[in-house]
């Protein structure tokens, strides 16, 4: 089982002449969105979203890994 459950993925083909892949999802009661760089899914950001507000995320490698082959299996 997944430590993670994503809710939203979004692939966004005009982004800045690059094209990006946005997933939202839930990791340990909090709601986290990450962005990658949709060719080599090289990460762009993550933020954690707590009280209202975003901060940036501090994710584990691992984490991130698992996200980025979910989101291979997906495009």
């Amino acid at each position: 089982m997944k430590p993670y459950q994503i809710s939203n993925m979004i692939i966004d083909d005009d982004s800045y002449d690059q094209e990006e892949v946005t997933v939202d999802f839930t990791y340990e009661d909090q709601n986290y969105s990450i962005t990658f760089k949709k060719g080599d899914l090289e990460l762009v950001n993550a933020w954690v979203f707590t009280n209202g507000t975003s901060l940036p995320a501090n994710l584990s490698e691992n984490i991130i890994e698992l996200i980025r082959e979910d989101i291979k299996k997906r495009i």
